[in-house]
């Protein structure tokens, strides 16, 4: 292995906090997005580097919200400065060619590709780089969620997150120090070394970053996007269920009720949302096991508050 590399940046892993404010408008806007692409070194987990991918260096890319009928107007760049590669970025809420990738293809240094669309179904949809080498740049971290709101907009909850899976085909071992190149091979064999939340390996645990605050009583909505490239996630939230489970995005449809797992496809998004009654963390895991306990596809919610006994009782300490 080559030794690990400087890296460009303290941490790649989006904040699953840092989500845009539900829709409080009842007519159709407009919204001017600027959408970047950077290449950068940072770590999968403490002494591992590897070569991300990103949009606006962060993986998952940052989260859209929209309401039905809004006209999105879209900057996109692939400057320079930040780019080896070309680029581009597929909506799955546009009706376009490609859905917008045809005309937002880069070489880095092109001027700004711009286009406007108008959104035109509702949902939590993906969006992605969908250059001819695709796979090897999602999995690199180009991915991530915009989010269509109905005309009526969403139910109200106390608390909303946003996470993201995707695998990452290393030239390395699972947890081995220094650079991970990127093993073509590998992701062919779709034989991934990492399957990761948000770009890291257990990013948000005690041991790296910290679990995701939360607080007895509350209700909490997760959107969550599967950039693949390759594998389907089983969903799942330890300790707790899916109260209300928005299949495949599909914010329209009545919501299934009390899923304990599903399945998210590749280049699918997914909304459940929970119901906190008791303290304790919650582990929102992948439960193909061995992907959650070691491969990295585990994050914590930490709900702080007072004991419920009626809802469960640990039993006497003596």
């Amino acid at each position: 292995m080559d030794p690990a590399r400087e890296v460009d940046a303290d941490r790649i892993a989006a904040d699953p906090t840092d989500v845009p404010a539900p829709v409080d408008w009842d007519e159709p806007r407009d919204h001017d997005i600027a959408l970047r692409t950077k290449e950068l070194v940072a770590e999968i987990e403490p002494g591992v580097t590897f070569k991300y991918m990103t949009f606006e260096g962060q993986v998952p890319g940052p989260m859209i919200r929209v309401r039905r009928g809004d006209t999105v107007n879209l900057r996109f760049e692939v400057p320079a400065d930040d780019n080896s590669d070309i680029h581009n970025v597929d909506f799955h809420a546009v009706y376009g060619p490609g859905g917008g990738a045809v005309d937002t293809t880069l070489v880095p240094g092109d001027e700004a590709a711009e286009l406007s669309f108008r959104a035109e179904f509702p949902g939590l949809f993906t969006y992605h780089c969908a250059v001819p080498a695709m796979d090897h740049h999602v999995s690199s971290g180009m991915f991530g969620a915009i989010l269509v709101e109905p005309e009526a907009g969403l139910p109200a909850v106390d608390r909303e997150l946003y996470l993201g899976q995707h695998e990452l085909y290393t030239k390395g071992d699972l947890g081995e120090k220094g650079h991970h190149a990127f093993d073509h091979g590998a992701m062919l064999d779709e034989d991934p070394t990492y399957v990761v939340f948000n770009g890291e390996h257990h990013g948000f645990t005690e041991d790296r970053r910290g679990g995701i605050g939360a607080a007895v009583g509350e209700s909490v909505r997760v959107f969550f996007v599967n950039g693949g490239p390759n594998q389907s996630s089983s969903w799942h939230p330890i300790g707790n269920v899916w109260s209300r489970l928005y299949r495949d995005g599909d914010l329209v449809s009545p919501p299934g009720r009390y899923v304990e797992t599903t399945a998210v496809a590749p280049g699918t998004a997914t909304v459940g949302e929970m119901e906190l009654p008791i303290p304790g963390p919650i582990k929102i895991v992948d439960h193909a096991l061995s992907r959650a306990g070691r491969r990295g596809a585990l994050a914590v919610v930490d709900v702080e508050g007072e004991p419920n006994s009626d809802v469960y009782d640990p039993g006497s300490d003596e």
